[in-house]
């Protein structure tokens, strides 16, 4: 398995370079074709009142949106057509209440989505959407790029999130080519249950499907140390200096991470390097 078509979806000229970097240098290691969705969005909302709504501001909101959009497009086709290799960049204009529709349509068709973090300084406001397009309408993996942090090209060590769920284990089998390019993995398991079947070997059938594919890991079992399992994560992260974490993506609700908290919305919005995710 290899990523051979990766999306890219940019919203915001400011935070546009990252996921366009991110996308490039990956295209370049597995040798992909590129896509870039240049969405220009009509934030005014003005369409839930058409009847009130003088038709001048609805014309020149969406000619915003346009110019919004082409300004993307050409800022996309200069950075992609560094490498040399083959890309397309195609726009959208949608108010911000469609972006899901048109990023499903096309997140179907990639290996891979490459996304800005929608969380932070300067964030979009729809970074939020964006995301759970891709992993609830597209059912693609997400790569999720904070700003400002190096480039991830092949790399040296992988975290894996591992809590035995479905969406851990969809995370894992889609980040297969970073997990047999890196140099080692650590499967990442916090407070196992005690009574569990797996309690006296947690993570070790992962351990097992992931070393026949060629992959070298080990088990690192934490305890709940921090408030929140996300800053375990990160404390992990930084402490073994990986380059991607991988883990599965709103085992939750998102209205109830929405309201309460959870993992993937806390390590959205903490995260300081890449982070795969799949539900």
């Amino acid at each position: 398995m290899s990523y051979k078509t990766l999306l890219t979806v940019i919203s915001d000229i400011d935070q546009a370079k990252a996921p366009l970097d991110q996308a490039s240098a990956l295209a370049q290691q597995f040798e992909a074709h590129t896509d870039a969705l240049c969405l220009g969005i009509d934030r005014t909302q003005t369409s839930y009142d058409y009847g009130m709504a003088n038709a001048m501001l609805l014309q020149q909101s969406l000619q915003v949106a346009r110019d919004q959009a082409a300004a993307l497009q050409a800022f996309a086709e200069e950075h992609l057509a560094r490498n040399g290799l083959p890309f397309s960049a195609t726009t959208a204009v949608a108010p911000l209440g469609e972006v899901t529709r048109h990023i499903a349509r096309r997140g179907r068709f990639c290996d891979l989505m490459v996304v800005a973090k929608p969380y932070g300084d300067n964030a979009a406001i729809e970074g939020e959407a964006i995301v759970e397009a891709g992993l609830f309408e597209s059912a693609a993996p997400v790569l999720v790029v904070p700003q400002d942090t190096p480039v991830l090209k092949v790399p040296k060590t992988v975290q894996i999130g591992w809590n035995e769920s479905a969406e851990a284990l969809s995370a894992v089998r889609k980040a297969m080519p970073f997990l047999k390019a890196a140099r080692s993995v650590h499967v990442v398991v916090i407070d196992p249950p005690r009574h569990g079947p797996d309690r006296s070997d947690p993570g070790g059938l992962l351990c097992q499907m992931l070393s026949r594919h060629g992959i070298h890991c080990e088990v690192n079992v934490l305890s709940k140390s921090l408030p929140r399992t996300a800053d375990v994560l990160l404390r992990h992260a930084e402490d073994t200096d990986a380059d991607l974490l991988v883990m599965g993506a709103y085992g939750h609700s998102r209205f109830r991470e929405a309201i309460l908290g959870g993992a993937t919305r806390n390590i959205l919005e903490a995260a300081n390097r890449p982070v795969l995710m799949a539900h």
